[in-house]
C-alpha cells in the first residue's frame, strides 16, 4: 500500500491492521514533506518565533526556547507526554494507529522529515509495535499520550512488542536492524498532535459493528422462523414507501435469508395472528437505522484518514505556518458516541427477541426456555438473563463521552473532545454485542430444532448449520458459557458474513 495522504477505507486499514500488507511512502508525498520541512528549517535559521518550533506548549506557549534547546524541547515533549495508563492497545489497534499516522504525515503539512515517517513505516512492516497504554487521552490536542508512546519507540525509548515478546524499544529496533531517530525542530509535536489513536480503536470497532448489523438480520430471521412469524413486513413496497437506504438493505437481506421456507408455508393459511411483535416486524427499520448510522460514521472516518490533524500546519507554497485546531477530536468523538447508541439499540431489539424465544407466554408453542424437560431442566433460562445483563452494561456505556468537558493544560485547552473514551466505550459495546448475538443465534437455532422436520429459509438453514458446527443441540442442560464463546468467535471471525 502506497501512502500519499489519500483517504483510507476501513477495509484498507483492516488489511494492514489484521494482515501483513506492507506500506511505503509515495514519491510525491516525500517531495511534499521535504518542502514543508524546509519551511521549518528556514524558521529555525531566522530564529522567527513559531509555536511548537521554538516555544513551549499549551499554557507554556509564551515561553521562548533558545536555539540550543530546540531539539531537547522535542525530546522532552515526547517523554513528558508518554503518560498513558492501563493495558496496552491490541496489536491490530496499534498497527492501525501507525498506518493512519504515517498517512496523514504524508500529506506534507506537518514539517516533519520524510525519514522519520519512513522509520514509522519500516517499524510497521517489520512488525515492531510500540506498547501504547489505552487510557490517558482527552482527544483535544489530539491523542497526546497514546501518540507519545508511539513516538517514544521511534526514538528508541519506551517498550515495544516484537515476535510476541514485550521488550525495550531499542532492542526491538536492533532485532530488525533499524536505528532510532533523533528528533529535530517541531517533529515531536508533529508526531503527537493527531486523532489517530481514537481513529484506530473506534474505526476497527465500527468495522466490527458493521458485521454485527449484517448479523442482526441473520439472527433475527432465524428467530422469526423459530417463532413461526411472518416476513410480510419486509415486502419491498413497504420499504419503497419509506426509502431509507439501510432499511431497504436490511429488508432485502431478510427476504433473501427467508427464501423457500417450509416453516413459512406451514402457517401461511389459517394463522389467527394478525401482526408480529415489533422486535420482529420492525427489523428493517431498526437494523436499517443502525446500518445508516454506521455508514455515516464510516464517511467521517474516511475524511479523517486524509486530514492533517496536527498543529501548527505548514504550507510550503506560501511559507506560512498557521496555528489552528485540526487536532480536536470532536468529529470522531461524536461519531463513535452515535455508533455506540445505535449498536446498543441493536442489542435491545435482539434481547427482546431472545425473550420471545424463551418466554412460554410469547414463544408460540415452544417449550418453556426451550428446555426438553421443562422444570427438571432450565434450558436457556439463564442465557436470557445473561443477555439482559449484557444489554444493561451496554446502556450504561452508551452515555456519550463527547458531552463531557474537563479543562486541561492550565486552562489553555479549555474544551476537549473525550474522543478516546468514546472509542474505548464503543469497543466495549461491540464486545458485548458479539456475545449477545451469539445468545440469540443459540436460542433461535434451538427453536428450529422444535420446528423439525420443517426447514427454514435457505439462508437461515445455512446459519443454523454454522451454529451447529460449534454448539450441538441442547438435548439436556449443560453449561452454556463455552457455547456462547464459540459462537461469538464465529461472529468475530466473519463466518456469518456471506449469508
Amino acid at each position: 500500500m502506497e501512502l500519499s495522504g489519500q483517504a483510507l477505507s476501513l477495509s484498507d486499514v483492516a488489511k494492514v491492521a489484521y494482515g501483513r500488507e506492507r506500506i511505503q511512502i509515495a514519491a510525491t508525498a516525500r517531495k511534499r514533506m521535504a518542502a514543508s520541512r524546509k519551511v521549518i528549517e528556514d524558521i529555525v535559521a531566522r530564529d522567527t518565533v513559531v509555536y511548537g518550533v521554538n516555544t513551549g506548549f499549551g499554557k507554556l506557549a509564551d515561553v521562548r526556547i533558545p536555539h540550543e534547546d530546540i531539539e531537547a524541547l522535542q525530546l522532552n515533549l515526547v517523554r513528558s507526554h508518554a503518560c498513558g495508563i492501563g493495558p496496552p492497545l491490541s496489536e491490530p489497534e496499534v498497527r492501525a494507529m501507525m498506518l493512519l499516522r504515517a498517512n496523514v504525515l504524508a500529506l506534507g503539512l506537518s514539517g516533519i522529515r520524510p525519514e522519520v515517517v519512513q522509520l514509522l513505516c519500516e517499524m510497521l512492516n517489520q512488525r515492531v509495535h510500540p506498547v501504547v497504554p489505552e487510557k490517558g487521552s482527552v482527544g483535544a490536542s489530539g491523542d497526546l499520550a497514546p501518540l507519545a508512546h508511539l513516538a517514544l519507540s521511534l526514538i528508541g525509548e519506551g517498550e515495544a512488542f516484537f515476535d510476541d515478546q514485550r521488550m525495550a524499544s531499542s532492542e526491538a529496533l536492533k532485532f530488525v536492524k533499524l536505528r532510532p531517530v533523533q528528533l529535530a525542530a517541531k517533529e515531536g509535536l508533529a508526531l503527537l498532535n493527531g486523532t489517530q489513536a481514537m481513529h484506530a480503536v473506534g474505526g476497527l470497532s465500527i468495522l466490527r459493528a458493521k458485521r454485527l448489523a449484517n448479523l442482526a438480520d441473520v439472527a433475527g430471521a432465524m428467530t422469526l422462523e423459530g417463532l413461526r412469524d411472518t416476513p410480510a413486513a419486509f415486502d419491498p413496497r413497504l420499504q419503497d414507501a419509506r426509502p431509507h437506504a439501510g432499511q431497504k438493505a436490511a429488508a432485502a437481506h431478510l427476504r433473501s435469508l427467508l427464501k423457500n421456507s417450509e416453516i413459512r408455508e406451514s402457517h401461511r393459511k389459517n394463522d389467527p395472528r394478525v401482526q408480529d411483535a415489533y422486535s420482529i416486524r420492525c427489523m428493517p427499520q431498526v437494523h436499517g437505522a443502525v446500518r445508516d448510522v454506521l455508514a455515516h460514521c464510516e464517511q467521517i472516518l474516511s475524511v479523517e484518514s486524509a486530514s492533517a490533524t496536527d498543529n501548527p500546519l505548514v504550507f510550503a507554497e506560501t511559507g506560512d505556518v498557521i496555528s489552528g485546531g485540526n487536532f480536536h477530536g470532536a468529529p470522531l468523538a461524536m461519531a463513535f458516541d452515535y455508533a455506540a447508541i445505535a449498536l446498543t439499540d441493536l442489542m435491545n431489539i435482539s434481547e427482546r427477541r431472545i425473550d420471545r424465544l424463551t418466554n412460554p407466554d410469547k414463544s408460540e408453542g415452544l417449550p418453556p426456555f426451550l428446555a426438553r424437560k421443562p422444570g427438571v431442566e432450565s434450558g436457556l433460562m439463564v442465557a436470557q438473563v445473561a443477555a439482559a445483563s449484557l444489554v444493561n452494561e451496554a446502556r450504561v456505556l452508551a452515555h456519550p463521552a463527547s458531552v463531557d468537558n474537563i479543562t486541561t493544560s492550565g486552562g489553555k485547552e479549555d474544551h476537549v473532545s473525550m474522543g478516546m473514551t468514546s472509542a474505548l466505550k464503543l469497543r466495549s459495546i461491540v464486545d458485548l454485542a458479539e456475545n449477545l448475538f451469539a445468545i440469540e443465534l443459540l436460542a433461535s437455532a434451538e427453536a428450529l430444532e422444535h420446528r423439525r422436520p420443517l426447514r427454514a429459509g435457505k439462508g437461515v438453514e445455512r446459519a443454523f448449520q454454522l451454529v451447529r458446527k460449534v454448539a450441538p443441540a441442547l438435548t439436556s442442560d449443560r453449561a452454556l458459557s463455552s457455547d456462547v464463546a464459540r459462537v461469538a468467535e464465529q461472529i468475530r471471525s466473519g463466518k456469518f458474513d456471506d449469508l
